[in-house]
């Protein structure tokens, strides 16, 4: 169930706090007095082409050369980590509006996620919205939501077989990217439209599904019928589609749980008449961590989602410039009392999620588990 987000919860103040009007001009000013841009710069675009090439360039290797299984399986593999940075790195950046200053470089990299088996419509809502505004508020943060057998927030059912999610886990990460081409954006759909967060009309809501349609039809028949028609073996090919997604789903789904689902996050509660308890900015920071920002290849690869402070705070500023503002942001903080939440290291953050799955997995009162 999604809550209304048009009625039901709103933040204190509505975000206007003397915290993010100090930090807000401070990192007005980090950009003026350097005369930098807050979109891409150079690094940008060998990372877009980076990632771009990991994903294709595998892709004709094994369609127009077709190498033995084992080489085939590698390229499979290499792709997934490709899929996963045109992600993290292209498409999230592009979708935000913070890839560049003109709407059309932003809206063709945009569908970069559509390259990828995923529709830009329903991301926008669940990424953008949905969880940029109600982070780890249950019901409402789609990206943090609990999935059937998995559950991530405190406030959730819970269910006899929890016990064990922090075991089985990383089997349903790894088919996150697989079920987001074949149902999720569908299934999205339907409930969006339900709950009026296409803000369209009827007929407008018909052409977003009929784009989704033609998207996953699109993506398969690149991905799966040209493939088969150059003969590549079905047997090949399905073990190699399934070793991509399966990469891509580990680090994608790691990498976002990592950044909110971990010890010491908080999950707020909209309070009856659906006031969340302190303004937009602080309930990010309570909300958001930070993991292995000294790691110069993560932040590279991750697009700077390590950096999820800052992102929360300034998803209009391009990735590549959070370590610059980050000393910015977490000074601030401190001077405010407000927490900066940080793990040294992924692995930290890794042991930190699997902990929180093993605590909320724990039964609790016969009376209060479910099934």
């Amino acid at each position: 169930m999604i809550i209304n987000p048009k009625t039901q919860v709103k933040f204190k103040q509505e975000g206007k706090t003397a915290f993010f009007n100090t930090l807000k001009g401070r990192i007005d000013q980090h950009f003026n007095t350097l005369g930098k841009s807050r979109h891409a710069n150079f690094t940008m675009v060998v990372k877009t082409l980076v990632m771009l090439s990991a994903y294709i360039i595998p892709f004709f290797c094994i369609v127009f050369l077709q190498p033995s299984w084992p080489i085939s399986l590698l390229l499979w593999t290499i792709m997934g980590t490709g899929l996963a940075g045109i992600g993290m790195c292209i498409m999230h950046d592009a979708n935000h509006g913070s890839y560049s200053s003109n709407k059309n470089i932003n809206t063709l990299l945009g569908h970069t996620l559509n390259m990828v088996g995923g529709s830009v419509c329903n991301w926008k809502i669940q990424h953008n919205i949905l969880h940029h505004t109600y982070t780890n508020i249950a019901h409402m943060d789609e990206d943090i939501a609990d999935k059937g057998v998995l559950r991530f927030n405190p406030h959730t059912p819970h269910r006899v077989i929890l016990k064990f999610q922090y075991l089985y886990a990383c089997a349903f990460y790894g088919i996150m990217t697989l079920y987001w081409a074949v149902a999720k954006d569908f299934i999205q759909y339907a409930r969006f439209s339900k709950y009026g967060l296409n803000k369209g009309t009827k007929p407008y809501d018909k052409r977003v599904f009929i784009k989704i349609l033609l998207d996953k039809v699109v993506y398969f028949s690149l991905f799966i019928g040209l493939p088969l028609w150059m003969g590549v073996p079905v047997w090949s090919l399905v073990a190699g589609f399934l070793l991509m997604h399966f990469t891509a789903g580990i680090i994608l789904t790691l990498v976002f749980q990592i950044a909110h689902t971990i010890e010491g996050t908080k999950h707020p509660l909209p309070d009856a008449n659906g006031h969340i308890e302190n303004a937009w900015a602080i309930h990010q920071m309570e909300t958001t961590t930070n993991f292995a920002t000294g790691n110069r290849f993560l932040t590279f690869y991750l697009g700077g989602l390590n950096y999820q402070v800052e992102h929360h705070l300034f998803p209009n500023i391009c990735h590549v410039h959070y370590p610059a503002i980050a000393p910015i942001v977490k000074k601030t903080a401190e001077e405010f009392g407000i927490p900066y939440l940080e793990k040294k290291t992924f692995m930290d953050g890794i042991r930190s999620h699997f902990n929180l799955l093993k605590s909320l997995g724990r039964l609790p009162k016969a009376s209060e588990a479910i099934g």
